[in-house]
């Protein structure tokens, strides 16, 4: 090597030679310090691992001990595998990572002395199995944690009892299938929707969980005869059936029943105390909504409802207590507001529009009941019934039955007025007449066997030309053998021609004929019964056609002898006489002429 930094060929081909002499050892030097080197780092992670290991179970022996499931066990493992494994190089790092091992608890009864009991009032789908939703506190975008799950009413309900309308969770799609399905299976899944959005993150889904519920699901007798008939799973599912009345008996027990549960409701909505008379008269309020002998009504939400406007005018009036008088003030207030068709039905039969007698006779017509309802409210009307009949063979004619306007019920019943009549008149040969009945300015259509009773009067006046009273009129349905049947609303067509003939001018004989076995049922507004008492109305109760047809037609309706003959100076004496001629005047007709020589 020279002085001036110059390197002889010699010299640098020697160092060359060394190089590459060296440089295996170097290689293999660097490979050995490199394995040192890993050697010593996994000495290290192990060192950490066990330590940590160490740790972590001595933190987590504790949880194991209270709770010995096998799955939590089984948890904890996996939590104390995901921190060894993964979390442990880079602690330091990533602080927040312990969020990914928070329990969430999505129902907690610990705290519960009873088993629960859940009612869910919107069963949707989402609402009753829970749903997956995103974890806000999640530093994932756009993507569900386990912390996202949340608890259904059917979870809530784990344990005890859930209580939901039938027709409520019949209407929400998939809910009545997914309820059968927890039932029968005793397992509640959550599963996530689904329709999931474009570019949203995988949703998922929780393992069943273990469940012990009892439905109560509460409906109609329709719905529940639905579901019997066209359900083949639910007899198997829904075993107990609990049929309640919506009817209590109307003694001393059911009028302390209506008085507790009107102090709890007065209580909890904090209203004015209702004393003796208040409570009397919204029994006497539950009496007529029940319609029924010895029987009140339990459908308390039409009673809180008159109690709450009655306690708003009692205090209106500066009152302290709510009394009797405030009651039916508000009853009779609640049944103004919604009785434009019965005010409207008045006007008419005042300005003649409508024809309804309330006075004289009239041969072949008679007073019927109908009644028309508006929401809760059952308003009566009267509807004039007419009858003709002559010598024929074509029988009765319905003629709101030819016109399509007569219901099943209003048909059936109009046939056993053919039987009854066969029945009462009973002649020896075939009854030969053409009759129609009908009722007059009624355009809609005509249902129920209420009328029959009146038809039955109104024919045998046109057959034997005697007038019937047009200051009364009648309701009662009838069977073959003359009896006159209980109706319903028998308080409703009673006020609503009481209405018609105070609109009139009330006589003193006005009335109405009613079955004996409705008399129970009364249940009048004070302003009836004040003209009952003062003998301005009259309310007669029979049992039979023949007590009817005397009411209505002044005169007797005759009984058979021995030889099965009724007087003829009777009703039905007349009839036969009447039905007779036309079959003469009939075979007459039909019978072929002589030829003349």
């Amino acid at each position: 090597m020279h002085t001036r930094g110059e390197v002889t060929d010699a010299e640098y081909k020697k160092k060359r030679d060394q190089n590459v002499q060296f440089e295996p050892l170097l290689t293999k030097l660097g490979s050995k310090v490199n394995k040192l080197r890993a050697e010593h780092d996994e000495a290290i992670e192990r060192i950490m691992a066990d330590s940590a290991r160490a740790i972590l179970k001595d933190r987590v022996s504790g949880i194991k001990e209270s709770f010995p499931q096998p799955e939590v066990a089984a948890f904890l493992n996996e939590i104390v595998d995901d921190v060894i494994q993964d979390r442990l190089s880079s602690l330091g790092e990533d602080n927040e990572f312990t969020r990914l091992y928070r329990v969430n608890v999505v129902s907690d009864q610990s705290g519960e002395s009873t088993c629960p009991i859940i009612s869910e009032n919107v069963p949707t789908l989402r609402n009753l199995i829970g749903s997956v939703d995103f974890d806000h506190d999640s530093t994932e975008e756009s993507r569900p944690t386990h912390m996202g799950i949340r608890a259904g009413s059917l979870l809530r309900a784990d344990g005890g009892f859930f209580i939901i309308e039938a027709r409520e969770i019949l209407e929400e799609p998939q809910a009545w299938k997914v309820l059968k399905r927890t039932v029968r299976s005793g397992k509640l899944e959550v599963i996530p929707p689904d329709v999931v959005f474009p570019g949203a993150a995988p949703m998922i889904k929780p393992e069943p969980i273990d469940v012990v519920i009892k439905i109560v699901m509460i409906g109609s007798p329709e719905t529940y005869f639905a579901l019997d008939s066209f359900d083949p799973e639910f007899p198997h599912l829904f075993k107990v059936l609990a049929d309640f009345d919506d009817l209590i008996p109307r003694d001393k027990a059911g009028i302390q029943h209506y008085a507790a549960v009107i102090s709890r409701f007065v209580r909890d909505e904090n209203l004015l105390p209702f004393d003796w008379s208040a409570i009397a008269a919204l029994v006497e309020h539950g009496a007529r909504i029940a319609s029924m002998k010895d029987k009140l009504s339990a459908r308390f939400g039409r009673i809180a409802d008159i109690a709450r406007e009655s306690a708003l005018r009692a205090s209106q009036r500066k009152a302290d207590k709510v009394t009797g008088h405030d009651v039916m003030d508000s009853f009779y207030h609640a049944k103004n507001r919604a009785d434009l068709p019965a005010r409207r039905f008045r006007e008419f039969v005042k300005d003649g529009t409508i024809c309804v007698e309330t006075r004289g006779t009239v041969i072949g017509q008679l007073n019927g009941l109908a009644v028309l309802q508006a929401g809760p409210m059952v308003y009566g009307f009267p509807t004039r019934i007419t009858a003709t009949i002559g010598p024929g063979s074509a029988g009765v004619i319905n003629i709101d039955r030819e016109a399509a306007l007569s219901g099943a019920i209003h048909t059936k019943g109009f046939y056993i007025l053919g039987g009854l009549l066969r029945g009462l008149l009973h002649t020896g040969h075939p009854l030969a007449f053409d009759a129609s009945v009908a009722f007059e300015q009624s355009y809609g259509a005509i249902d129920g066997d209420s009328a029959s009773g009146a038809e039955i009067c109104c024919l045998l006046s046109a057959l034997t030309e005697v007038p019937l009273r047009q200051d009364m009129a009648m309701t009662g349905a009838i069977d073959q053998r003359g009896n006159i049947l209980s109706v319903g609303a028998i308080n409703e067509k009673i006020e609503g021609f009481f209405d018609i003939c105070h609109d009139a001018g009330l006589t003193g004989t006005q009335g109405v004929i009613i079955p004996k076995s409705n008399v129970g049922d009364l249940m009048l507004r004070h302003d009836v019964i004040e003209a009952c008492n003062a003998d301005k109305f009259r309310v007669y109760a029979v049992s039979t056609v023949s007590q009817a047809l005397e009411i209505l037609s002044d005169m007797e309706v005759g009984r058979r002898d021995s030889q099965k003959l009724y007087p003829p100076d009777s009703l039905l004496g007349i009839a036969v006489a009447r039905a007779t001629d036309f079959w003469h005047e009939a075979s007459s007709a039909s019978r072929p002429k002589k030829k003349s020589g």
